[in-house]
């Protein structure tokens, strides 16, 4: 199975699938699935465009609006995560994973999938130690603050410290990373005689720049399609009435950990349903470039058909709804912190590459 890696996107598909193209004729190889590390910047409209932190400078529309609207259609199958510049409001409603626009699909704010038998995990947002220990109980219309806190993985140095808490718990045969906007690969070896990770960061797409790179992984015969993980669901089944909603501080329990009952019961689920993602449904206007401009006053986010429908199929209550910043208290066992990837020394195009990255 040949993967092309994407470091960060910043809404440029244009681009990246044309180079694709390219590399598809000159190499004479085909890709089967192209996965994005953080920055796609799904920004459907300009409300969107308003929820994305990033100076005025560099709010630009780009290119996803096309792929969403149906205008273009993604040539190959797309995975990504979310990075530190998003926009966040459209991701949330997808909190759980879902398809951004058709062949284009969102990992959530942690998820799992399989493609052909290949697992793919991702994290998204990044890590910020003040942040971490809080949930996610920011809401649009965001402010200053809640704009950026939005995409921290609450519990920084260089680099993420609850990656790097997975990577040596999963010991993953390959590690995929972005947001640093540079290339770099690295062997990890997991004890004397363990395992190892194949480690590669990778820059954004811009021109001269390592952005992209193709990896054959070993894999099982195709047609490759995207389909549901059964332990991850039963993860998500067994923890959503603690996932993170609220800034209340949350310690896991040993006796929570066990998911056996959880993944007996999912299989059953998924056998009956089929292993498919729920389809993809447009949720706002696409970006119109005869109108470019918004007439809309007030920004939300709107209950998702696909997350609504994936938690049904769960039997798990609806728990994203408020429209208040600060988050919906709920009782003490309903409270965990947040889990997003990363972090904000971000390059942007030219000069000023860390204004939009001030948290501090």
């Amino acid at each position: 199975m040949k993967i092309a890696v994407e470091g960060c996107m910043h809404g440029e598909l244009d681009i990246v699938y044309d180079t694709l193209r390219k590399l598809e004729e000159a190499e004479g190889i085909k890709i089967d699935l192209l996965l994005c590390c953080g920055d796609f910047q799904a920004v459907r409209n300009t409300d969107d465009l308003r929820c994305v932190n990033v100076p005025l400078k560099y709010r630009n529309m780009n290119s996803f609006w096309k792929y969403y609207s149906g205008q273009a259609v993604a040539p190959y199958p797309t995975i990504f995560i979310g990075g530190n510049h998003e926009a966040s409001n459209y991701l949330w409603e997808l909190y759980y994973g879902g398809w951004a626009a058709p062949n284009i699909y969102f990992l959530g704010f942690a998820g799992v999938v399989k493609f052909g038998n290949i697992r793919i995990g991702g994290l998204s947002g990044i890590h910020k130690q003040h942040n971490y220990h809080s949930g996610h109980y920011e809401r649009p219309p965001y402010n200053e603050q809640t704009i950026r806190s939005v995409y921290h993985v609450n519990n920084r140095t260089l680099g993420s410290k609850p990656a790097a808490e997975l990577l040596n718990k999963l010991k993953p045969p390959y590690w995929f990373s972005a947001h640093l906007h540079c290339r770099f690969p690295a062997i990890i070896q997991h004890g004397e005689n363990g395992p190892t990770t194949k480690f590669l960061a990778l820059d954004k797409c811009f021109r001269g720049r390592n952005f992209l790179q193709v990896i054959d992984i070993p894999s099982n015969p195709g047609p490759y399609e995207i389909h549901y993980d059964e332990e991850w669901l039963a993860i998500t089944r067994r923890f959503n009435s603690v996932f993170p909603l609220t800034r209340r501080r949350f310690t896991m329990r040993d006796e929570q950990l066990d998911t056996q009952d959880d993944r007996q019961w999912v299989r059953s689920k998924l056998n009956t349903r089929g292993f498919k993602p729920f389809d993809f449904v447009q949720t706002a206007p696409a970006f119109n470039p005869s109108n470019p401009v918004s007439n809309s006053s007030v920004i939300g986010s709107c209950r998702n058909p696909q997350t609504e429908s994936f938690l049904q199929l769960l039997e798990l209550p609806y728990l994203l709804d408020s429209s208040n910043s600060e988050g919906v208290e709920r009782n003490e066992s309903s409270s965990q912190p947040g889990n997003t990837l990363g972090d904000e020394d971000i390059e942007l195009p030219d000069e000023d590459e860390d204004a939009a990255d001030d948290d501090e």
